[in-house]
C-alpha cells in the first residue's frame, strides 16, 4: 500500500471515528428521528427513480420528521439536512450526466466507423460533414455545428478577453474607490440580462445592418453572433479578472514602485503577471459561457446544419451545437433525438474540461500568491 493510500485510509478512519463519537453523544430520540428522516428520503428517492405514484408518501414523511427534528434536535438535524442536500445535488448531476450519455449511445453506434479493422463508435460524426435527417440513409455529422461553435467562440473570446481584462485592470488599479464601487456592481448586473434580450437586439439591429453593409444573404453571421456572445461573457470576465488582480499582495506593487517604476510599468510587469492564472481562469469561464450560449445563437443564426464556404467566412452563419438542439428538439424523434443528445454530450464534455481547467489555474494562482509549495 502506497503512502498516499495509507494517509487517505487514516483520514477516513479518523473522520469515521469523529462521526461515530458525535452520534454516540446524541440522545437516542434524536438519532431515531434522523434515522427516520434519512430512511424516508431514501425511500422517496427510490420512488422517484421508479416513477411511483406513492413517492409523495415517503417525501411527506421526510418533511414531517425533518420539521420535528429541527424543533427538538436542531444540531443533528441541521448536519444531516446539509449532508442530504449536498448528496442530492451530486446525485442529480450524476443522473443528468448518465441520462444524456445513455440517450446518445444509439447514434454513436449508428455512426460507427472502421479504423484498421476496428469499429470506432461515432467516428463518422466527426469525419464527415453531412447532416441529413430526411434522406435514406440518414447522417448525423457534428462537424458543421462544431465548426460554427468554434467560430462563435473564437470571435466571442476575441471580444471579451481584451475588453474584460482591460476593464478589470482599470477597476482594480486605476479607478477611484467610489467609481469602482459603482461600476463593478453595474457590470455584474449585466450578467443578469436574459440572453434572449441580447439575441433579439442582435437580430433586429446588428443582423439587418450587417446584411446591408456586407451584402450578405440569409439570417445572421458568425461574426455578429460572436460579438453579441462576447458582450454577454464580458461581465464574467471583468468580475473574475478584477478579483484576481485585486488579490495580488500590495507589498509586491509597493516594492516595484519603490524601485522607481511607474504605475503602468508596475501593472504590466508585476500585477498582470502575478495574477495571470486568475485572469486566464476568467477568460476560460467567459469562453465556457460562449460555448454554451443558446438563445442568442438560435435567434441570430439560420439554423442550417452545414458548413460555410469557405470555412473561414465569418459573414455567414449556419448553426452551432446549442442552436441545433434548440431548433430541433421539438420535432425530433428516434435517432435524430439521440443525435441531439450527442450534441449535448459534446457540449457537456467541452465545458467540463474548460471549467476544470479554469479551477486548476485559479488554484495554482492561490497557491502561488499564498506562498504554498
Amino acid at each position: 500500500m502506497t503512502r498516499v493510500q495509507t494517509d487517505a485510509r487514516d483520514a477516513l478512519t479518523r473522520r469515521w471515528q469523529q462521526l461515530s463519537g458525535f452520534v454516540a453523544d446524541q440522545e437516542p430520540q434524536a438519532v431515531l428521528t434522523v434515522g427516520l428522516m434519512v430512511g424516508s428520503l431514501l425511500a422517496a428517492l427510490a420512488g422517484f427513480l421508479l416513477v411511483s405514484p406513492l413517492t409523495i408518501v415517503p417525501f411527506t414523511a421526510f418533511l414531517a420528521t425533518a420539521g420535528y427534528g429541527w424543533v427538538r434536535h436542531q444540531g443533528l438535524t441541521a448536519r444531516m439536512l446539509t449532508l442530504a442536500m449536498t448528496a442530492s445535488t451530486i446525485l442529480i448531476l450524476l443522473l443528468i450526466t448518465l441520462f444524456i450519455l445513455v440517450e446518445s449511445i444509439p447514434v454513436f453506434v449508428y455512426e460507427s466507423g472502421t479504423v484498421l479493422g476496428i469499429s470506432v463508435p461515432g467516428l463518422r460524426m466527426f469525419t464527415q460533414a453531412r447532416w441529413d435527417a430526411v434522406s435514406d440513409p440518414v447522417r448525423y455529422s457534428m462537424v458543421p455545428m462544431i465548426h460554427g461553435t468554434a467560430m462563435v467562440t473564437i470571435i466571442a473570446t476575441a471580444v471579451a478577453a481584451p475588453l474584460g481584462v482591460s476593464a478589470a485592470l482599470f477597476l482594480s488599479e486605476i479607478a477611484p474607490a467610489t467609481v469602482r464601487e459603482v461600476v463593478k456592481p453595474g457590470v455584474e448586473i449585466l450578467a443578469g440580462i436574459p440572453s434572449i434580450v441580447y439575441g433579439f437586439i442582435g437580430f433586429t439591429i446588428l443582423s439587418p445592418w450587417a446584411a446591408d453593409q456586407f451584402r450578405t444573404t440569409g439570417q445572421g453571421s458568425y461574426l455578429f453572433v460572436g460579438i453579441v456572445v462576447g458582450l454577454m461573457a464580458l461581465p464574467t470576465v471583468v468580475s473574475v479578472a478584477e478579483d484576481a488582480l485585486s488579490s495580488v499582495p500590495e507589498s509586491m506593487k509597493s516594492g516595484s514602485l519603490a524601485m522607481g517604476t511607474t504605475d503602468w510599468q508596475t501593472m504590466t510587469s508585476i500585477t498582470l503577471p502575478a495574477a495571470f492564472s486568475g485572469v486566464s481562469a476568467a477568460v476560460l469561464l467567459g469562453v465556457g459561457r460562449a460555448i454554451g450560449e443558446t438563445m442568442a445563437a438560435t435567434v441570430m443564426l439560420r439554423g442550417v446544419p452545414q458548413l460555410t464556404k469557405p470555412l473561414y467566412n465569418a459573414f455567414y452563419g449556419q448553426a452551432t451545437l446549442t442552436s441545433l438542439i434548440a431548433n430541433n428538439y421539438g420535432e425530433a424523434d428516434g435517432l435524430q433525438m439521440d443525435a441531439l443528445f450527442a450534441a449535448g454530450v459534446i457540449l457537456f464534455l467541452t465545458v467540463l474540461v474548460i471549467s476544470i481547467g479554469s479551477q486548476y489555474i485559479e488554484w495554482q494562482m492561490r497557491r502561488k500568491l499564498g506562498g504554498e509549495n
